[in-house]
């Protein structure tokens, strides 16, 4: 089982018409995952290597223009960011991360620590690509970067309604990404971008979505090579492009 819950034991003693009986019942207490799990509360001033696993986690629910940084020190940002995670998933927004929201985060994520909606086999091109191996980075930090962007994703596909996501391209090894034509900057072989292409969202819709979802770079429809996919990437400084929309 990827989920588990673990169970105390609580033991009342009733006395019935002078008899002794012992009742066992199972109480629930938190919920672990074979993921990650949290084991206290988070909230603003917190830090740590779990303050980082939920930034990871809520990283697509950034305000307009605003990138979460990965950093385990639990600021405005990320207290806003949990705000946001809580009330998209119809959680009490009070911005600390407790059992409800570790969860409902539970709930959203596989074993490898992926989003349930997403797998590396879907981020990983196969034009000389190999496991993330042959890019900028090594396949580990690839990987990393990638499965920040499959929950900035996931953030999108519910805040556009729960509709499905056409990953198109993502990491690309090096001579990948010449064999297609991509810059020689390119994020993809960082596995710090994912194209998105022609799916049930309006390409319009996704670009605007990704205004909220913490993506420095957007390109859209009207963007040269962009007329018929969406790119969403991370990176330190902004550049968002769709003339069309």
């Amino acid at each position: 089982m990827r989920k588990r819950l673990v169970y105390l034991l609580a033991a009342f003693v009733l006395v019935v018409s002078g008899t002794v009986t012992i009742a066992v019942v199972a109480s629930p207490e938190a919920a672990a995952d074979e993921c990650f799990t949290w084991n206290r509360n988070l909230s603003q001033g917190a830090s740590g290597a779990d303050v980082t696993q939920l930034q990871i986690r809520v990283a697509g629910w950034a305000a307009s223009g605003e990138n979460i940084s990965l950093d385990g020190a639990f600021g405005p940002a990320t207290t806003n960011a949990v705000k946001r995670f809580q009330a998209g998933y119809g959680l009490g927004a009070d911005g600390v991360a407790g059992p409800a929201t570790f969860n409902k985060i539970y709930e959203l994520q596989d074993g490898d620590c992926t989003p349930i909606h997403f797998a590396y086999s879907e981020f990983d091109d196969n034009c000389g690509a190999n496991n993330f191996n042959g890019g900028k980075v090594s396949a580990a930090t690839a990987k990393e970067n990638i499965r920040r962007i499959m929950w900035q994703l996931e953030a999108m596909r519910k805040k556009m309604g729960d509709r499905p996501l056409n990953v198109t391209s993502a990491f690309r090894s090096v001579a990948c990404n010449s064999s297609v034509g991509g810059s020689a900057t390119s994020l993809h072989m960082y596995g710090q971008a994912a194209d998105l292409g022609l799916s049930n969202p309006p390409q319009c819709t996704m670009w605007n979505s990704g205004k909220t979802a913490g993506f420095e770079e957007l390109l859209g429809p009207g963007y040269p090579g962009h007329n018929d996919h969406v790119h969403v990437g991370n990176k330190a400084s902004r550049f968002w492009s769709a003339p069309n929309c």
